[in-house]
């Protein structure tokens, strides 16, 4: 059982929620990525999910695209945020850690070299949002062999036949984005997302994360009365953003009200 699979396994016993927090590789400065990826564990992250900056970041908003450019202005490339992915394995060797990013870097790394070395950094999971699931055939071979899950993306516009697609090479879990548009947007409807993680519950047994419209504990709390997982994204980058070299400790303290609404709901699941 891999490392995510494990998390949600343990999860659904507690009748509990998880949570996967956001941050960008780099963001402020490489020398708190690590310390920032504790912190959150430490006040309640389930998963890690680490974004590597791109300079192309299609499905990113504002906020996640300002992060990107911090970071690759410091030369965090994607080798880098391997690297930290080791780091942080040294002192944490339980937390799965979800990288996010575009195809461009993986396939300039070479596919197979990508896959051996994220395995050997620690990485449990990769979502790239730009690998079409017709054409990422090689892509999930090489990253299952090693013992890595491919996530990928649902949205409110995946047509049913290319949900079926994606729903037979996904592991891990589902990313279903909670609404039209970008990282950040706003326009998130509750009821749309329940009825659509009903619809793609009956299709599949992996657990079912939201994500990309989640700005306050409430709308968290909201969600997790009915999904297996809640992803805080942009919301927290804007902290870290605000925050600069106090990101950790400012990170941790929303991360916590994050975790305490997440817990206090009646799930429905």
């Amino acid at each position: 059982m891999s490392r995510i699979s494990g998390v949600f396994a343990l999860l659904r016993a507690q009748k509990r929620c998880a949570l996967i927090p956001y941050i960008t590789a780099g963001d402020p400065d490489p020398e708190l990525t690590v310390p920032l990826m504790h912190a959150l564990v430490d006040a309640g992250a389930d998963i890690i999910e680490l974004g590597v900056p791109f300079s192309d970041p299609m499905a990113d908003g504002p906020i996640i695209q300002r992060a990107g450019e911090r970071a690759l202005a410091q030369g965090v490339g994607l080798r880098h945020v391997l690297q930290l992915v080791q780091t942080f394995r040294k002192n944490d060797k339980t937390t799965p850690v979800v990288l996010m990013g575009y195809a461009n870097p993986i396939e300039a790394l070479g596919i197979e070299a990508f896959a051996s070395l994220a395995s050997g950094a620690g990485v449990d999971g990769v979502i790239t949002v730009d690998y079409p699931p017709e054409e990422a055939g090689q892509f999930i071979q090489a990253v299952k062999r090693v013992g890595i899950d491919p996530v990928f993306l649902l949205s409110p516009t995946t047509p049913s036949e290319r949900c079926n697609l994606i729903l037979k090479q996904a592991s891990g879990f589902i990313y279903y984005v909670s609404l039209r548009g970008v990282t950040g947007a706003s326009n998130f409807d509750i009821e749309d997302v329940k009825t659509q993680i009903g619809i793609i519950r009956s299709r599949t047994e992996l657990p079912v994360g939201v994500g990309f419209g989640i700005r306050d504990p409430e709308a968290a709390a909201e969600v997790a009365v009915f999904a297996d997982a809640v992803i805080i994204g942009s919301r927290l980058v804007a902290e870290v953003e605000a925050a600069g070299k106090d990101s950790v400790r400012r990170l941790a303290e929303l991360l916590r009200k994050f975790r305490q609404a997440v817990d206090a709901v009646t799930r429905q699941v």
